[in-house]
């Protein structure tokens, strides 16, 4: 059954339309999509799905908070592209503890320049796994990227030489935990075991070239078997981390993340998560002490220029839309 798509606010039904197919372009763990939509005459909901939660590599649901607050950042910068402000109110009740954000697009203001830079960069950004070029990323553009971090109140750290080389340490630990747990290699490779026809997961086909496997930054294998690969390049592995750890915490950081992807994406680079050293809970704190202590690590991102890769799919818009209450 199609359920209808109905004005909301200063949005007509096709501009609605459009920024919900914006909003699930965000990235998400293992591709799992977690997020539904209602559209009601309050605003535009955001919801959690829990039935799309990983209970090994996820037991908290701290990642998907995260992929949720890249998705309202997506749905927040194409209504402002519109011309619309997204007021966005998170948690609006607690008898709902799946309803993460009410957003409504009621107020008119004047596209920002560089707000419509970021949403056109959205249909553009795609997580790249492939082995990322030799070379510098300029200082500006990492100010740029410190700067989009801290615009949605999280914090992209400067890692000294040091924290890099105990970062990396951290991510060979974390990758050996996972790969003996039998459970988190069940649930990776559901998936991972995609067909070209699944709207969702990660499919063989997004997995990226095979780099050399004689040190540097251990990354995902996402084809049919689990397994690590090594990238020996030396790309730009930046830190995004809050001051808190509660769940509006975890879904501001996953605006950040996202606003530091899309800006990323506008400077011409591509970027990959490097994901065990989170994910792990222990490995996360000795993470979090490597910081220096102040920061909740949330998410390790991968920076650079690599090869073309194709996009991994998304579900239809009438798979993420909750009927009105």
């Amino acid at each position: 059954m199609t359920l209808p798509i109905t004005s909301i606010g200063l949005l007509d039904a096709d501009q609605v339309k459009s920024v919900i197919g914006a909003a699930v372009l965000a990235p998400s763990t293992h591709n799992t999509q977690p997020w539904r939509f209602r559209c009601g005459p309050a605003g535009l909901e955001l919801h959690a799905d829990p039935d799309r939660a990983l209970p090994v590599a996820d037991a908290d649901q701290r990642e998907l908070l995260l992929s949720c607050g890249a998705a309202l950042f997506n749905l927040r910068t194409a209504i402002q592209a519109l011309g619309a402000h997204p007021a966005t109110t998170l948690f609006p009740r607690r008898d709902d503890p799946t309803l993460l954000a009410l957003v409504r697009p009621f107020g008119a203001r004047r596209p920002d320049p560089r707000v419509v830079e970021l949403a056109d960069a959205i249909p553009r950004r795609h997580t790249n796994r492939t082995p990322f070029e030799e070379g510098v990323i300029p200082p500006s553009v990492v100010a740029e990227l410190r700067h989009a971090a801290e615009v949605e109140q999280a914090w992209l750290p400067r890692l000294d030489a040091k924290q890099l080389e105990g970062l990396r340490e951290l991510v060979h630990k974390a990758h050996h935990v996972q790969l003996g747990n039998p459970a988190f290699l069940a649930e990776w490779q559901y998936w991972t075991a995609r067909t070209p026809d699944t709207r969702d997961g990660v499919p063989e086909y997004a997995a990226g070239a095979m780099p050399s496997n004689n040190g540097g930054w251990v990354l995902r294998d996402f084809g049919a078997r689990p397994r690590g690969r090594t990238d020996h390049s030396e790309p730009l592995v930046v830190v995004i981390g809050s001051f808190d750890d509660g769940p509006a915490d975890r879904v501001r950081a996953g605006q950040a993340m996202q606003r530091v992807l899309l800006t990323a994406t506008a400077a011409g680079l591509d970027a990959s998560f490097i994901s065990q050293p989170v994910e792990v809970p222990a490995i996360r704190a000795e993470l979090r002490q490597l910081l220096g202590g102040g920061l909740w690590p949330q998410i390790v991102l991968r920076l650079g220029r690599g090869a073309p890769v194709p996009w991994t799919p998304r579900r239809s818009l009438d798979d993420v839309l909750l009927a009105k209450a």
